[in-house]
């Protein structure tokens, strides 16, 4: 076999050397704590690892090692523990093939050792794809760090219903910009070359963000072309673009067919019409439910033939289904062909990163900078926080005046945090001990599902999840303390609260008298994201109605009715229904879920040391009965009809939403129009490009940063079109009074779809271009014709 340069033909001579049941082993899953020993546990009472098991439990090798995250210590622990595992592995498994390893990092990478990001969404409302790659990148070194290949991110779901847990995970509702940050993460994971000996995955395919009722792992209603065109966007282009080398399904089914076992899906659609080349790894259990949820299978070896025959390569996180492959090969109903097919898959990219001795080079290990993780992390979030609406009580001047800051997420740093972070990730292993000590009310820890944890609640569990999350970030301040560390003469008062039938009801004489001595009054408000705990978001959790969770509304109506100026901070990691909060404030200011630097940012932005330039990338709604509600609806569908009025809510009097996609204020003002550069015209098609020239002008009096945005709308096809389609955007830091010219371009691809005749591509007519700063403040158009 090849040491260095090493083809396809080394895998197949590889996997023909092996024995049935060695090939099936490649195909599943080890979940690491099944190697913990107690008795060996090493300092801090962190699990040693017993590596016999392995010759028991797992004879004929191991394919993929899960749950890696759970490894306590520090990073080089990690790694020491990690290379043990490796040497066991490579004991049992032929060839001394070791296992790849992966790990969650959407966020960060998912380790009490690793540097921590704001969330997915929050990095999108800086619609700033660079910072994204830079932040993948740093991810990229921890795993090398600490001997970990396959990292699963990132979230590539478009996402249009508020009532979802999961919107925080994901780059928001369009497909365009969902398709710029998963494309810049995958480079930033895997290099510009693909070179780093780390890999990417994308996931959920297909459709997962818009399940019936928004409800988790719920049927998708979508048609064919949707998912094709809208909903695939960002997989298709990190497969192009990035070279993605790994896709996770999803849990939904579609048209009655579980995606798990899709083979329209997995096979005829990724990889014939994408081109995928890489592996797909089956999501967390996605194979059981297959017998359990969908019920499309009575066996194990029923759910693993469906789910292999359609094209998914691994079953994690174990092999409950998987190991029953060999009987079902023996009994002639699935063809060792088929297995030969997914294992050549996994060994292809095992090699890639140095797992199979002889083929292939490991990469060297490195460490992450950081110093460019801080950086990274504090742009996000200085880029991220959005200015919802502002009357001019912002931002607030530095000296003089008495605040009053109340609201739960005042003086909270857990908050700040969503699903797949350190702090979550701290919070699983407490939540499970007080379920199995019996600590947690109604639940009896015999009977108990581990997945059941995500919707269990924790009453009396806030404060040492709190603990938890301060110990995590011992120098992150609360939003409360960044106040005071600005010099602010602040009075906290706790009112509010994130629960319902809290022991101290709000009383209206109390909040007034709180507030009394006042200059103005900040409430921070929101609710909490997470895995574990009193979550209303999070993995597993919906909403019937995403709005602010408790007692806040009622805390909103009675701080409005004291007459104070109202400023009200949302920390959030989806779009709520923020009706009351819009009437009574004279601002709003999103933070969505910042991390660590929440605190800071939020400071920062209210006094205008950092000017906010985030930009939404989810609509938010007037109303429950509006959703789903997005910017890119049909014509003659949604809000948005440019042809002339349609159908309403005849109990709205205003039909669009209350804050739109793209929209985002600053403490300065701009414009940006389509002009004529160089005597070339304002808007072109050349050469299969589409090209638009843009003056955007500070207008305002301070310096600030905006976000220039292109759309487009085909204005007559054979098939209906978006009112408005997301084509490019351009990042800008401006001072007073500067303009600046930008030429902001696009594939006319980018506006293709799937035709009557099944073929993608784009009608001969006119395609009409609009620029401004938000996609409900599109002040200037200009049409190019399409021959």
């Amino acid at each position: 076999m090849a040491t260095g340069g090493w083809g396809p033909d080394d895998i197949t001579r590889l996997v023909s050397k092996l024995t049935l049941e060695q090939k099936v082993a490649q195909l599943s899953g080890l979940n690491t704590p099944e190697l913990f020993a107690m008795d060996g546990a090493g300092l801090g009472g962190a699990p040693g690892i017993d590596t016999e098991r392995l010759k028991t439990i797992r004879p004929h090798g191991v394919g993929h090692l899960s749950m890696a995250w759970f490894i306590g210590g520090d990073a080089d622990d990690m790694r020491a523990k990690l290379d043990t595992i490796q040497a066991g592995v490579r004991e049992v498994s032929p060839f001394g093939i070791g296992a790849l390893v992966h790990i969650e990092g959407i966020n960060g990478f998912l380790h009490a050792s690793g540097s921590q990001f704001p969330t997915a969404w929050a990095q999108a409302t800086t619609w700033d794809p660079e910072l994204v790659r830079r932040g993948a990148a740093v991810t990229g070194a921890h795993m090398l760090q600490t001997g970990v290949q396959l990292m699963f991110a990132p979230v590539m779901d478009i996402s249009r219903d508020p009532r979802w847990g999961r919107v925080h995970e994901t780059y928001g509702e369009d497909p365009e910009l969902a398709a710029q940050m998963s494309v810049a993460f995958v480079r930033g994971i895997q290099g510009t070359g693909q070179d780093t000996g780390v890999l990417a995955t994308g996931k959920h395919f297909l459709g997962y963000g818009n399940s019936e009722g928004a409800l988790n792992q719920a049927a998708t209603q979508l048609g064919r072309r949707a998912l094709v065109d809208e909903y695939a966007e960002p997989f298709r282009r990190s497969i192009t673009e990035a070279g993605l080398s790994s896709v996770m399904n999803s849990y939904n089914e579609i048209d009655g067919v579980p995606s798990a076992a899709n083979h329209w899906l997995l096979t005829e659609f990724l990889r014939d019409t994408l081109g995928f080349e890489g592996i797909v790894v089956g999501d967390y259990d996605a194979v059981n439910l297959l017998r359990t949820a969908h019920r499309t299978a009575r066996t194990e070896g029923e759910a693993a033939v469906q789910a292999l025959s359609a094209g998914l390569d691994v079953e994690l996180p174990a092999d409950v289904n998987y190991r029953h492959l060999a009987e079902e090969v023996a009994a002639g109903r699935i063809d060792e062909k088929v297995v030969d097919l997914a294992v050549t898959r996994v060994l292809t990219v095992k090699a890639r990163v140095g797992l199979i001795p002889g083929i292939g080079t490991a990469p060297a290990a490195v460490r992450p900078d950081r110093t460019e993780a801080a950086e990274v992390r504090r742009a996000i979030a200085a880029r991220s926080t959005v200015l919802l609406q502002n009357d001019g009580v912002l931002p607030l001047p530095r000296t003089g005046g008495r605040i009053a800051v109340v609201g739960p997420a005042a003086d909270e740093m857990r908050v700040h945090f969503g699903a797949y972070t350190s702090v979550s990730n701290a919070e699983m292993p407490i939540g499970m001990m007080a379920v199995m000590e019996g600590k947690v009310p109604s639940i009896d820890p015999a009977s108990f599902v581990f997945t059941d944890i995500f919707q269990t609640r924790m009453p009396g569990m806030d404060d040492t999840f709190e603990t938890a999350a301060r110990e995590l970030h011992p120098e992150a301040p609360t939003v409360l303390q960044a106040l005071r560390d600005n010099g602010a003469q602040v009075d906290y008062v706790a009112l509010g609260s994130f629960e319902r039938g809290a022991a101290d009801a709000l009383d209206a004489s109390v909040v007034t008298e709180a507030v009394s001595d006042a200059d103005l009054v900040i409430a921070v408000l929101g609710e909490r994201t997470g895995w574990v705990g009193n979550n209303t978001a999070g993995e597993g959790q919906t909403s019937v109605s995403p709005s602010l969770p408790g007692d806040q509304e009622e805390l909103l109506e009675l701080l409005g009715a004291t007459g104070k100026p109202l400023v009200s901070v949302i920390i959030s990691g989806r779009p709520l229904i923020l009706e009351t909060a819009a009437r009574v404030s004279n601002a709003v200011l999103l933070a969505p879920l910042l991390g660590e630097e929440a605190g800071t940012a939020v400071a920062n932005a209210l006094y205008g040391l950092v000017n906010p330039s985030g930009k939404l990338v989810s609509t938010f709604p007037r109303h429950l009965g509006q959703i789903p509600l997005y910017h890119g609806h049909h014509h003659g569908s949604g809000y948005g009809h440019p042809t002339g009025t349609r159908h309403g809510y005849g109990d709205l009097t205003e039909q669009g939403p209350l804050y739109a996609f793209g929209h985002g204020l600053s403490y300065t003002t701009f414009s940006a129009v389509f002009t004529e550069q160089d005597s070339t015209p304002a808007a072109e098609l050349d050469d299969g490009m589409v090209r638009a020239r843009v003056t955007v002008t500070n207008t305002g009096s301070v310096d600030g940063e905006t976000v220039v945005q292109l759309y487009a709308r085909d204005e007559f096809a054979t098939v209906v079109r978006p009112v408005r389609q997301l084509l490019a955007f351009s990042r800008v830091s401006l001072a007073p009074g500067e303009s600046r010219d930008l030429v902001l371009e696009a594939p006319l691809e980018r506006l293709h779809y799937t035709m009557g005749d099944g073929r993608r591509g784009i009608e001969p007519g006119d395609v009409t271009l609009l620029v401004g700063l938000a996609s409900d403040a599109l002040v200037s158009t200009a049409t190019i014709s399409v021959p």
